[in-house]
């Protein structure tokens, strides 16, 4: 089971900073999972919420400011490009979540296979193009099959998208998996890996090695090593 940090070591550093991935690097993870969004003039960074409010004390939302105005607000933030390029250099794999619904609709998506295809990244480090939005998964599937990508569930998400989705993995999140542990086999007999957020209780991880679980996304990478006995 490989083990990719949340947003970078999260629980020691402020996410989706460099610091955080530098840490992750030092914590042992495998790889690196990060949320994506596009600001006004279209540049790819890396933030969670719509909104600037709870990590840069401003109100503006992402999709209606600049990069340029984005940056001044939190000048640690990431673009996409410093991401995949630090990613590259550690040879660490990444996951790479399109934020929905949207303002711009699935021009992320576009966005990011035109970066990736730039960059060849592809044939430098694993990488998997997730969402929530089964559309966004269908999406990139025409824009670019050869891009691996994850069909990400929540509680209320129907089992049928994640049966009918083209993503070669599906990724529940650990409190749908630890209430009903057969959905693992379930997705396991679909013939697609499984990737499992946000696992950071000891339970929780010995639960997901017992499940086969692919990918263990976590705030904890250090942690979840030691957990695991991983040398």
């Amino acid at each position: 089971m490989l083990i990719y940090a949340h947003r970078g070591a999260s629980a020691n550093f402020p996410e989706h900073t460099l610091a955080a991935y530098e840490g992750a690097v030092t914590e042992g993870a495998d790889g690196f999972e990060c949320d994506v969004r596009i600001t006004k003039d279209e540049i790819p960074v890396l933030w969670h919420n719509a909104s600037m409010l709870e990590r840069a004390g401003n109100t503006g939302l992402i999709a209606e400011m600049s990069y340029k105005e984005v940056s001044r607000a939190y000048p640690q933030i990431l673009t996409l490009e410093e991401f995949l390029d630090f990613a590259m250099s550690k040879k660490k794999g990444v996951l790479l979540e399109t934020k929905h619904p949207v303002i711009s609709g699935n021009r992320v998506e576009e966005i990011v296979v035109e970066m990736l295809g730039q960059k060849k990244t592809l044939s430098k480090i694993p990488v998997s193009v997730m969402s929530f939005s089964w559309l966004a998964i269908e999406k990139m599937k025409r824009l670019d099959s050869a891009i691996a990508t994850t069909f990400l569930m929540h509680k209320n998400t129907p089992w049928f998208q994640a049966k009918f989705s083209s993503a070669k993995t599906i990724g529940p999140g650990i409190n749908e998996l630890r209430a009903a542990p057969i959905q693992a086999k379930r997705i396991k007999d679909l013939g697609r890996g499984l990737n499992v957020w946000t696992v950071d209780k000891d339970a929780d991880i010995k639960l997901c090695n017992q499940l086969g679980v692919d990918i263990l996304i976590t705030n904890k990478p250090a942690h979840a090593r030691e957990v695991l006995r991983y040398p």
